[in-house]
């Protein structure tokens, strides 16, 4: 590709030249492929991230637009006048959830309906589970029993599958002692004040025990998009 040898010699060679190098059609071609896979590869990783992670952006830009919400009420005429069932049915629906399952933090803006008994050991199930909105563990209680009720969201295997799964436990880590979570159950309304929020290993399965006293426990994973370690929120009821 480089020329060998003198090609000027100062006092010898009586005249002066230029040498010009031109790749062949192999080379030129090959780097033009290098290039062009190069390029690819960057405009791929960076489609990948904003997939990835549009979810996340969303949340946060949205938390950061309107601060923590608070609890909707209803004025007490309204709810001596109303029946029981039809009010926690309106509340819901208000929310954007329905009256059978569902949970609702008004902190966050994080609502979603609840799958019941899905079973926290099959990832097979767990994943079909999470696409439409939160699990509810297998095995642990309901609103009212007086036992531990475990929620849990957003358990992905991977950082590509966040936009897959549901988003609502996002925020989960911005929940503070004394906030509030509203749980729907069988056409009645649950409310439960944060008591403690903590980080565990990802193997941690003693939450899911039953304690004799009723308690609410959110789980995700931590950070979000990994499975590294899993941020549980242990609320209790009013």
């Amino acid at each position: 590709m480089f020329p060998k040898g003198v090609i000027y010699q100062k006092g010898v060679s009586p005249k002066k030249g230029v040498v010009g190098l031109h790749p062949n059609l192999a080379v030129k071609l090959g780097y033009l492929l290098v290039r062009g896979i190069g390029a690819g590869l960057v405009g791929a990783a960076v489609i990948g991230l904003i997939f990835t992670y549009a979810p996340i952006i969303k949340e946060e830009a949205l938390y950061a637009l309107k601060g923590p919400q608070k609890v909707k009420s209803s004025s007490f005429g309204e709810l001596i006048q109303a029946d029981p069932t039809k009010k926690v049915q309106e509340e819901a629906k208000a929310y954007g959830v329905g009256a059978y399952f569902s949970v609702v933090i008004p902190k966050i803006g994080a609502k979603s309906d609840i799958i019941a008994n899905v079973d926290a050991g099959s990832p097979q199930e767990y994943l079909a589970a999470l696409e439409e909105g939160v699990a509810h563990a297998k095995g642990t209680y309901f609103p009212g029993q007086g036992e531990t009720i475990f929620l849990f969201a957003h358990s992905t295997d991977s950082p590509i599958n966040i936009a897959r799964y549901n988003a609502v436990f996002y925020l989960l880590r911005k929940l503070e002692p004394g906030d509030v979570v509203i749980v729907f159950f069988a056409d009645k309304k649950y409310t439960y004040e944060v008591e403690e929020k903590l980080v565990t290993k990802a193997g941690d399965t003693s939450w899911l025990a039953t304690g004799g006293e009723e308690r609410l426990i959110l789980q995700t994973c931590d950070p979000p998009g990994t499975t590294f370690r899993r941020l549980l929120i242990v609320a209790k009821p009013i």
